[in-house]
């Protein structure tokens, strides 16, 4: 148990589901209510968090390494395919939506990222679709970028590229007959 609770060593990337992709900048050790906890201290850049986790909950959360190449690329493979638009209530999309985002799976949040992006020639997002976009892209970019040892930025060019680039074959181009 012990030699499985240390999966991550310091200076570590790991994805932490609820908030995506951290670093692990210390291991402690801290007695906390008479009970002995070893503990892995994960820090946030982007929402300038720092959090605890005890070594023991690390599966239990389901906190991971960074995706393989293989899923790494099953995600970008992902970005390609045809947006999948649910004509449910926009309510119960966005709860899909978030829950897929939280759940860390870098392939989820690929889907999620493709089903909300817009092209430049299409119709304006409501708010929140925008926020949840932005929300996605952004958690999927931050595991790309420690993946390809970039920043966020490139990464995020990168992911928006392949979405400009094979989105356009799924909507209607009326303007071209104009």
């Amino acid at each position: 148990m012990a030699s499985e609770a240390l999966a991550f060593d310091v200076g570590d990337y790991v994805v932490y589901p609820k908030h995506g992709v951290g670093r692990v900048i210390e291991l402690q050790s801290e007695e906390i209510a008479g009970m002995q906890l070893e503990l892995y201290v994960l820090r946030f850049e982007k929402e300038r968090m720092t959090l605890r986790v005890p070594t023991n909950k690390v599966e239990a959360i389901g906190m991971r390494k960074l995706s393989s190449d293989k899923t790494l690329k099953e995600a970008m493979e992902t970005l390609k395919g045809k947006p999948k638009v649910k004509r449910t209530m926009w309510s119960r999309r966005a709860q899909e939506y978030e829950a897929k985002i939280n759940s860390g799976e870098i392939v989820l949040i690929a889907e999620v990222t493709r089903d909300l992006f817009r092209p430049d020639d299409q119709p304006e997002q409501s708010y929140s679709e925008r926020q949840i976009f932005e929300a996605a892209s952004s958690r999927l970019a931050r595991e790309l970028a420690a993946m390809e040892k970039t920043d966020e930025a490139t990464a995020l060019e990168k992911i928006l590229d392949v979405l400009r680039e094979h989105a356009p074959q799924y909507y209607n181009n009326d303007e071209e007959d104009a």
